[in-house]
C-alpha cells in the first residue's frame, strides 16, 4: 500500500486560493475516482472537487472555513501501489537507483505549508434535533398517569403523549411533568422563551463561505467607493400594457417578460449614447476608468445560499426576448447552484431588484469595481395628479448609487431621468 497526497488543483480564472465550504468525505471513507469530496469557494463560485484516485481517506487538510492555496495538500489517501508521496519531498534528487528504490515511507512526507487538519466529526455535525425532547415511544398507547397528574397536565396545557414517563411501565409522574415544563422550548431547533422567562443564551455562527465573501465585497465597496444615491419614480402604466400584450402574443420558445428585460434594453440605448461613462469599471489602484463597449449586466439574485450576481453578457447584441431568456437561465442557475464561474463574472453594470418586497427606496451598494448600480422597486397602482386631476397610474420607484470619484451627481441623475423617459414611452425602447 502507498500514500497519495491530493493537492488543490488549478480551478482557473487566475484563482490562487479557495475556501473549504463543505466536506463530503471523512477520515476512514473509501472513495472512487471522480467521487466528489469537497466544495471549494472562489471569489465568485463554489466548485466541487472530485477524486483522481481510488483509495481510503487517511487525512483531511483543513476545516470548513479554512483558505487553501492552489497546489497545497488537501486530502491524503491510502492507495494500492506506491502512491505519489515519496516523490514530493525530493524534486531535485540525483537520478540514482538508491532514492527511487524507496517509494513508500509515508512518515517522510509531512508537507510544511499544510493547514491544520480538520477534526474527523467536522464534516458531519450532529443534527440540532438531537437536543430536542424525545417524544413517547408509542404515541398510540394511552399514557400511564394518575388522575392527579392527568388533571395537572390538563391545567398546564400539556399533552401527556409528549411526555416521557420515568415510573414503572413508563408511568408519568409529577417529576416528569416538571422536567417537561422546564425543558428548553424550541422551534425549528432554536430556543424560544416562555412568558416571563428571561433568555441569556448566545448563539455564535461562523461567517464562512459565501456569507464571508459577501461581507468582504460589501466592506470593500462601501469603504473604498464614495457613494451618492439618487431616487426617482416612474409611471410604468404604458410599459405594463406593452408587457402584458407581448406576453400574451409570445411564441412557445419565448420567455415570459418581466420589467427587467425592458430596463436592460433601455440601458443599452443609454450606454451606447451620451451616458457611456456609466458603463465601466474604475481601477482605484492605478487611477484608470475603463469604459466598456460590451454591456454585461449583472442581476443581484437572492438564493438560499446568499447573494449571487449572475451576468447577462452582451445585452447590446440581444433582442428583448433573448435578453429575457438569458436572464432566466443565469438567475435559475444561480439559485439551483449550477452557475458556472463565467455566469458569475464580467459584469459592467448591476441591477438589483427586490421584486414584490421592493419597498419605496434603498441605497444600493455598488458592485466593486463598477461605477454604478440601479435598484428597481415594486410597481403598484397609486393616485397621481395629471393635468390637475387625480387619476390611478401604475408607478415604480428607482434607486441608484454612483461612484462619485468618476460619476458626477448631474451625470448620474441625467441617466436616471433619461431611463425614466424611455420606460414611460416604452415603444421607444424597441
Amino acid at each position: 500500500m502507498g500514500t497519495n497526497i491530493f493537492k488543490l488543483p488549478d480551478i482557473g480564472e487566475g484563482v490562487v486560493e479557495g475556501e473549504i465550504t463543505a466536506w463530503h468525505v471523512a477520515v476512514g471513507d473509501t472513495v472512487v475516482e471522480d467521487q466528489e469530496m469537497v466544495d471549494i469557494m472562489t471569489d465568485k463560485a463554489t466548485v466541487g472537487i472530485g477524486s483522481t484516485v481510488d483509495g481510503k481517506v487517511t487525512k483531511l487538510y483543513g476545516a470548513i472555513g479554512d483558505m487553501i492555496a492552489v497546489g497545497a495538500p488537501l486530502i491524503e489517501f491510502e492507495v494500492d501501489g506506491d502512491g505519489n508521496a515519496a516523490a514530493e519531498p525530493e524534486p531535485v534528487a540525483e537520478p540514482t537507483p538508491a532514492p527511487v528504490a524507496e517509494p513508500t515511507p509515508s512518515p517522510v512526507v509531512e508537507p510544511a505549508p499544510a493547514p491544520v487538519p480538520a477534526p474527523t466529526p467536522a464534516p458531519k455535525p450532529a443534527p440540532a434535533q438531537a437536543r430536542e425532547p424525545t417524544p413517547a415511544p408509542d404515541s398510540s398507547r394511552r399514557p400511564l398517569a394518575s388522575p392527579v397528574v392527568r388533571r395537572r397536565a390538563k391545567e398546564e396545557g400539556v399533552a401527556l403523549s409528549q411526555v416521557t414517563g420515568s415510573g414503572p411501565a413508563g408511568r408519568i409522574t409529577h417529576g416528569d411533568l416538571d422536567a417537561y415544563l422546564t425543558r428548553p422550548q424550541t422551534v425549528g431547533g432554536l430556543p424560544v422563551s416562555m412568558p416571563g422567562q428571561e433568555r441569556t443564551g448566545v448563539t455564535e455562527i461562523p461567517v464562512v463561505g459565501l456569507r464571508r465573501k459577501i461581507a468582504e465585497q460589501m466592506t470593500k465597496s462601501y469603504t473604498t467607493i464614495p457613494h451618492f444615491s439618487y431616487f426617482e419614480e416612474v409611471d410604468v402604466t404604458d410599459l405594463e400594457a406593452l408587457r402584458q400584450w407581448m406576453n400574451a402574443n409570445r411564441t412557445e420558445d419565448q420567455p415570459k417578460l418581466t420589467y427587467l428585460p425592458f430596463i436592460m434594453q433601455a440601458l443599452v440605448k443609454l450606454f451606447q449614447g451620451e451616458h457611456g461613462g456609466c458603463n465601466g469599471r474604475y481601477d482605484d489602484q492605478n487611477g484608470i476608468l475603463s469604459l466598456h463597449s460590451a454591456i454585461n449586466i449583472g442581476i443581484a439574485t437572492t438564493t438560499d445560499r446568499g447573494l449571487y450576481v449572475p451576468v447577462v453578457k452582451h445585452v447590446e447584441a440581444k433582442t428583448i426576448w433573448e435578453a429575457g431568456a438569458e436572464l432566466l437561465r443565469v438567475a435559475t442557475a444561480a439559485r439551483d447552484g449550477s452557475a458556472s464561474l463565467d455566469d458569475l463574472t464580467g459584469s459592467t453594470f448591476t441591477i438589483t431588484s427586490l421584486g414584490r418586497d421592493g419597498g419605496l427606496g434603498a441605497t444600493p451598494i455598488i458592485n466593486h469595481p463598477e461605477v454604478g448600480i440601479l435598484g428597481v422597486h415594486k410597481a403598484n397602482d397609486r393616485a397621481v395628479v395629471i393635468d390637475g386631476k387625480i387619476t390611478i397610474r401604475r408607478m415604480m420607484n428607482l434607486s441608484s448609487s454612483w461612484d462619485h470619484r468618476v460619476v458626477d451627481g448631474a451625470d448620474g441623475a441625467a441617466l436616471v431621468q433619461a431611463l425614466k423617459q424611455l420606460l414611460e414611452h416604452p415603444i421607444s425602447i424597441l
